[in-house]
């Protein structure tokens, strides 16, 4: 069971390393045909930094879940459990400062947006 556990662990967190590589490729296609077809760099420059950032925050989703997934089924400690917090508090802290960088709104305040325009909506109908 452990063996199944770690290999699980160790799939997801290359799952994780797959992600950002594809996406910094994907990214860097996308940047080299916008350039080509529009000639417009500042343009295919934020897509590329949106795409990068993007990619970077469901990378780092798929690494917490490894990390979790090591700490706690493999190895629980409370000195691991330590390091485990350390960890997901500074990847957390990184994903909302890139939705920050993003978007320009923490991630929560997307909610409150959301629902006032759905609550302006219904107000309408």
């Amino acid at each position: 069971m452990m063996l199944t556990l770690h290999t699980l662990a160790t799939g997801v967190e290359y799952l994780g390393i797959a992600i950002l590589l594809l996406s910094t490729l994907l990214g860097l296609c996308l940047f080299v045909r916008d350039v080509y077809r529009s000639k417009a760099m500042d343009a295919a420059y934020d897509a590329l930094r949106e795409q990068l950032g993007r990619g970077i925050l469901l990378s780092l989703e798929f690494l917490i879940i490894s990390d979790i997934i090591y700490t706690i089924a493999i190895e629980l400690t409370v000195d691991n459990l330590l390091k485990l917090g350390l960890v997901v508090i500074i990847r957390t802290f990184l994903s909302f400062t890139m939705e920050l960088e993003l978007t320009g709104r923490w991630p929560w305040q997307k909610k409150r947006i959301n629902r006032r325009l759905i609550s302006s909506y219904e107000m309408q109908n």
